[in-house]
C-alpha cells in the first residue's frame, strides 16, 4: 500500500513508523526540511520538503497512485485543503484529516464533510480521543492505563504492584491455580523500564507495572487480587477548562451516577466559556498551581484531579501540588514521553499520552479487513490487537499451544460468537473467531502475516 503521511511531527512520525515497519511504501511530507530529513534517515520512508496542501508538492510525493493520505500537520486548515487537492486532483480514494478546532466538529455542520463539499473520509479529533481516555482512567481509578475490547466485554488493565501486593514472588502460572475462576491474564510486564510477555513460570515483583486481560465482570476482583482497592469516584477536579477539560466534564455530566465536577481554568475567556456550556460543574478562575485555589476546590476532599492544560510541565506540577495537598489520585496530561518515567517517583498515578491516543485512533481506521481495533502501549512499544481469524489464516482451526507465535505475543481474549472465552492451551481458535493479542511492536508485522491483514487495509 502507498501513503502519504503529511506532517512529520510526533503523531506523524509514529504512523510511518509503523506503517514503514510493516513494508508499506511511505512517503512523508513537512515543510520542516529537519523534520523530513529526520524521518527519512530514521525509517524505512522517503521524504519530501514543502507546503502539504501544494499540488505540486503532493505530485512529487507520489499522489497520483497513492492509495491513502493521512493529513496530520499542526494546522487543521491545511489538513483540510490537504485532502481536498488530494481528491480533486489526484483521485486519491482514502483520506484522513486531524481536525482540532471543535467549531469544525460540531453536529450541526456534519454535511462539511461530505464527498462532494470536503471528502474527508475519516476526521480525527485530539481533543475527543483524550477526553475518552482521561473517562476510561476515571472508571478505573487504580489502574494507569486501560482500554477495553470485544463490545466491552474485556478490559486491559495497567496497573503497578505495591509491597503489599498479595501475589508478589508467585509464578504466573500458579494464579490460576490459586484463583480457578478468575477470568483474568497478564499480557506484558514493564520491570525496570523494558517491556516484556511473561511466561508461566515468570513472578512478579514490587514496582512492575503490569498489563492485565479481564473480563469486565471480573475487574474489581482482578484489581483487588493484584492488591488494589476499587472506590467510586465522586469528587473530581479538573485543572484545565480547554477542549479536553471541558469535553470530560459534559461526559460526567451525562452520567447517571451523580459526581461532583469543578474545573479550573486559568485562561478568563476559556473559563466564562466553560461556565456557560455547563450545567452542574463548579468553574473556578484561576492558577491550578496555587495552593490557595485549590484549597477553594477542597482538593483535599476530591478522589481525583484531573489535570490537562496545554503544557506538560504545568500538568506534572499541579498533579504532585494536588497530590501532597491530600487528593486521592492524580491522573496527568503528558506529551513528551520522556517524561513518564517520573510518574511513579513523583507519585502520579496515571497519564495520557495524546500522541499515543491519537496515533491508535488513526490506526484503528486504517487497518481494515478483519482487524477491529488497535491499541498502543506505552511510547509505541507493544499494540493490542483486535481482530477476526479468516479460514485462510495459518491459526484457524488450531489449538493455541500449537500456533508458533512469538515470544513477544500472547492472546488475551477470544469471542466465539457471542461468548468471551480466557485462552488456555487447549482453546481451539476457529475461522471467526475475534481475537485479542498483545504484541510487542517488533512482533507485530508477524502477527499481522499470521491474521492475512498486512496485505488488506481497505
Amino acid at each position: 500500500m502507498k501513503v502519504i503521511i503529511c506532517g512529520a511531527g510526533q503523531v506523524g512520525w509514529q504512523i510511518a513508523r509503523h506503517l514503514a515497519g510493516e513494508r508499506n511504501d511511505v512517503t512523508i511530507v513537512d515543510s520542516n526540511a529537519e523534520l523530513v530529513r529526520r524521518a527519512s534517515d530514521t525509517l524505512d520512508v522517503q521524504g519530501v520538503a514543502g507546503f502539504a496542501s501544494h499540488p505540486d508538492v503532493l505530485e512529487k510525493a507520489g499522489a497520483r497512485d497513492c492509495d491513502l493520505i493521512i493529513a496530520a500537520t499542526h494546522s487543521d486548515e491545511v489538513n483540510m485543503v490537504t485532502c481536498q487537492v488530494a481528491q480533486s486532483v489526484f483521485g486519491v480514494t482514502r483520506k484522513i484529516a486531524r481536525i482540532r478546532a471543535q467549531t469544525y466538529l460540531a453536529p450541526q455542520y456534519a454535511d462539511l464533510y461530505r464527498r462532494d463539499h470536503l471528502p474527508i473520509d475519516v476526521v480525527i479529533s485530539p481533543e475527543r480521543e483524550v477526553a475518552e481516555a482521561a473517562l476510561q482512567r476515571l472508571n478505573a481509578p487504580a489502574t494507569f492505563d486501560t482500554e477495553s475490547f470485544l463490545n466491552g466485554g474485556v478490559q486491559l488493565l495497567g496497573i503497578v504492584l505495591e509491597e503489599d501486593c498479595p501475589v508478589l514472588n508467585t509464578p504466573l502460572r500458579q494464579l490460576t491455580d490459586l484463583f480457578s475462576t478468575l477470568r483474568a491474564l497478564v499480557v506484558g510486564v514493564r520491570r525496570e523500564g523494558r517491556l516484556f510477555a511473561p511466561e508461566p513460570g515468570d513472578q512478579l515483583f514490587a514496582e512492575d507495572q503490569i498489563y492485565v486481560f479481564a473480563f469486565t465482570e471480573d475487574v474489581n476482583r482482578t484489581l483487588e487480587i493484584f492488591g488494589k482497592a476499587t472506590k467510586k469516584q465522586e469528587r473530581i477536579v479538573i485543572i484545565g477548562g480547554g477542549n479536553v477539560g471541558l469535553g470530560v466534564a459534559r461526559a460526567l455530566e451525562a452520567r447517571s451516577d451523580r459526581v461532583r465536577a469543578k474545573i479550573i481554568e486559568k485562561n478568563r475567556a476559556n473559563a466564562e466559556r466553560a461556565a456557560d456550556a455547563l450545567e452542574r460543574t463548579i468553574v473556578l478562575n484561576g492558577d491550578g498551581m496555587s495552593a490557595e485555589l485549590l484549597e477553594e476546590a477542597n482538593i483535599d476532599r476530591a478522589d481525583a484531579v484531573l489535570v490537562v492544560t496545554d503544557d506538560d510541565k504545568t500538568n506534572i506540577l499541579a498533579a504532585v501540588r494536588a497530590k501532597q495537598a491530600g487528593c486521592k489520585m492524580a491522573i496527568s496530561l503528558v506529551n513528551d514521553p520522556t517524561m513518564v518515567p517520573l510518574m511513579a517517583p513523583l507519585d502520579i498515578d496515571a497519564y495520557i499520552n495524546p500522541r499515543a491516543t491519537t496515533v491508535s485512533s488513526i490506526l484503528r481506521h486504517i487497518r481494515h479487513g478483519r482487524v477491529r481495533a488497535i491499541y498502543s502501549i506505552g511510547d509505541a512499544e507493544a499494540e493490542v490487537i483486535e481482530a477476526q481469524v479468516l479460514g485462510t489464516s495459518p491459526i484457524a482451526g488450531r489449538l493455541l499451544r500449537d500456533i508458533d507465535f512469538p515470544e513477544g505475543v500472547l492472546m488475551g481474549a477470544l469471542m466465539k460468537g457471542d461468548r468471551i472465552v480466557k485462552p488456555g492451551g487447549d482453546t481451539k481458535v476457529d475461522e471467526g473467531d475475534v481475537i485479542v493479542l498483545f504484541a510487542l511492536a517488533a512482533d507485530v508485522p508477524v502477527v499481522e502475516r499470521l491474521l492475512q491483514v498486512s496485505i488488506d487495509f481497505f
